[in-house]
């Protein structure tokens, strides 16, 4: 039997006013496959994850996730199966909190655990810290944490709900370069262990496209311009259609770098 896709989109559109914020997205991700969402600000990122978790509802089209079709079924219960790293998330964060109820808190799909964990939550939470390489912020404050550490704790948070997609909303925003590379590092590590979730990465970045990642969807004034497996996707003619903006590509070790051509100054 075929298996059931992770995420399933048919014809999506998103329309506030005369505003086409998602205009016909057609998007499918299969399981054991790693999706880099990319495109320029404005071009409907946000505006999809929104409206992937039930925070924003479309115009028109389906959306399925794991066999759930939007509309038919109890979205606040399939937020539970769904990880979602972001920085509004972040900053939601009970200050004195310790890192390890912060990651039984996914469980319960809780902002600031009220109750006390228990030792079966203490024990999950112990081997998840181990999971993202964080087993010694274990009893640190979430005050203490660096912002690298606020990330990774985060996803420990959203594995504890035990999910079938890991959705990270531009993680690296606010490292500085050695944290961000860090991050991305553990990020590919992360993507290679077994029963690892899908991962789908929105960003703005292909420097941050480790190779863990197997496919890319680009997005351009809320359509998909293009999508497939990334070493089809990332040329220097579709990025710089994307872009709206003559880029070259390169490649090493890997890893993907961008160079933007310098704009003509206008003439007066």
């Amino acid at each position: 039997m075929p298996k059931t896709p992770i995420l399933d989109i048919q014809d999506l559109r998103l329309q506030r006013g005369d505003t086409h914020i998602l205009a016909g997205l057609h998007w499918r991700v299969e399981p054991g496959e790693h999706w880099v969402v990319l495109g320029p600000n404005g071009c409907g990122k946000t505006s999809l994850l929104a409206a992937l978790t039930g925070y924003k509802f479309p115009t028109s089209g389906n959306i399925q996730i794991l066999g759930n079709t939007f509309g038919e079924s109890d979205w606040t219960d399939l937020r539970k199966h769904i990880g979602l790293v972001s920085s509004t998330l972040n900053k939601l964060m009970a200050e004195d909190e310790p890192v390890l109820e912060t990651i039984v808190s996914g469980k319960y799909a809780m902002i600031d655990l009220w109750h006390e964990p228990s030792p079966a939550d203490r024990k999950a939470a112990r081997a998840i810290l181990k999971q993202i390489e964080c087993l010694h912020l274990a009893d640190r404050p979430w005050a203490q944490l660096s912002q690298g550490e606020r990330q990774r704790a985060l996803i420990g948070r959203a594995l504890m709900a035990k999910p079938k997609l890991l959705m990270l909303d531009e993680p690296c925003a606010g490292l500085d370069p050695v944290a961000r590379e860090h991050f991305l590092q553990f990020i590919d590590r992360l993507g290679r262990q077994k029963n690892t979730p899908a991962i789908v990465l929105i960003t703005h970045h292909v420097e941050e496209i480790m190779p863990v990642f197997t496919h890319a969807l680009l997005l351009r004034e809320g359509r998909d311009l293009a999508q497939g497996p990334v070493k089809r996707m990332l040329t220097s003619d579709t990025l710089s259609r994307t872009f709206d903006c003559a880029v070259k590509l390169s490649q090493r070790q890997g890893r993907y770098w961008l160079t933007a051509e310098a704009r003509s100054a206008s003439v007066m």
